[in-house]
This record gives C-alpha cells, structure tokens and sequence, in this order.
C-alpha cells in the first residue's frame, strides 16, 4: 500500500471491523431494607478497549517499495501499550516509514496505545506480521540492512556503525530483548553505551537513541 494512501486505509479499517464494549453503570435501587448485592453486581461490567487493525506484511512491503531509503522499526514482542504509544510517537517524529511487530505476544493499536502516542497511531503505519524472521529475510531481500539492538559484549556502538540508507532497527522485548531467530536474522548488532550503573534503557527510550542517531547520519549524509 502506497504510504499516500495509508490514512484512508486506517480510517476504512477503523469502521465497523472495531469494537467497543462501553462500561456502563445502570441506575439500580434496591426495595427500602432489601439486599444491595445485586446493586454491587451491576458496577462489574467490563470494559475492552478498542483495537484498530493493523496493516499485513503485503502492506508493508508496498511501502518499503516506494521509498528511496526506506526507514523501518521492528519490534520484537514489545507488549506494553505506554511503550508502544511512546514508539509510535518517536517513529512519526524522526519520519520512520512503518512499524512492523508480530502479531502473537505482542501489543497493538489500542486506545491506550493510541493516547499515549499523541495521535501518532493515525500516521505511522503499523503492521503485524504472522511470521517475523520470514518478513525480516523479505525486507533484507528488498535491499534493507537489519540493525538489531544487544547488549552483547560483541555488539558495536550504535554510533560507530554506518545506518544511512536502506535501513531496518530492531529492538526486543521489555525484559527478554530480541527472541534468538529474530536476533540471527539481523545483520549487524548493536549496543547503546551506557555510562552509569544501570545496564540498559526501557525499550521506548532505547528507539529514540537508535532512531535519532539514524536521522542525525542521514541528514549530514545529505548536506
């Protein structure tokens, strides 16, 4: 899907294929002296959140298509929607063409994903992949260099590494970091030097050092 076309892709898809079950509290009263658990029952009424479809692996190998320099951000298995909404918002603002995640273990676009990210969610086009090691080989074979994010001591500085071009980021879960297959799909890894004393950054906070480095190389690149 052209990404020209992506905003009226999302609002075709944020139709009637959504859903909203609305918390509703009914008014109840019990008979004068009569038992209120009724009453109390009525308040547990569940709430789920609205989840926005995502876009599918055709879709996105459409947009890689149509840029020059594609920019991607893969997220291995991140399942915190705050982190989510915040990595959204970073993608927009550095210009990241697509978010791609897979769609088992992983959070989508839901309504706390989509306050959190500030609107983002309606511009960056998101997609969910049943496969991910096979969407990564086809992005390295459409000309893209997968950069994925470790703490391996035989990982290079973030800085030190060329990411102009064709380019793929990879980062893994909260806890866990990048699954092995999604880890021996990349073709470089990457570290985040850390000065201090803790050993790494929360997952949102790691893509926006790794994607702005990226924008900083790519506009000196450019000048």
């Amino acid at each position: 899907m052209p990404a020209s076309l992506f905003r009226c892709h999302r609002a075709r898809l944020r139709g009637p294929d959504c859903f909203r079950i609305s918390s509703m509290k009914p008014r109840f009263s019990a008979p004068h002296g009569g038992n209120n658990k009724q009453a109390r029952e009525n308040r547990h009424v569940q709430t789920v959140e609205t989840i926005t479809p995502s876009l599918d692996e055709d879709d996105l190998m459409a947009i890689v298509a149509e840029q020059k320099e594609p920019f991607i951000l893969i997220l291995d298995c991140v399942q915190d929607p705050h982190n989510l909404g915040a990595i959204l918002r970073t993608a927009d603002a550095a210009g990241v063409h697509a978010v791609v995640a897979p769609k088992d273990k992983a959070v989508g676009i839901t309504e706390t994903v989509r306050r959190v990210s500030v609107g983002a969610a309606d511009h960056v086009p998101f997609a969910q992949v049943t496969n991910l090691a096979r969407t990564m080989e086809k992005l390295k074979a459409a000309g893209l260099w997968l950069v994925g994010t470790s703490d391996h001591a035989t990982a290079k500085s973030i800085y030190d590494l060329d990411l102009k071009g064709p380019l793929a980021i990879v980062l893994g879960a909260e806890e866990k970091g990048m699954r092995r297959l999604t880890e021996e799909n990349c073709d470089f890894l990457a570290s985040i030097p850390m000065a201090g004393k803790v050993e790494c950054l929360n997952v949102s906070v790691a893509t926006g050092v790794c994607v702005f480095e990226a924008v900083r190389q790519r506009r000196v690149a450019h000048e």
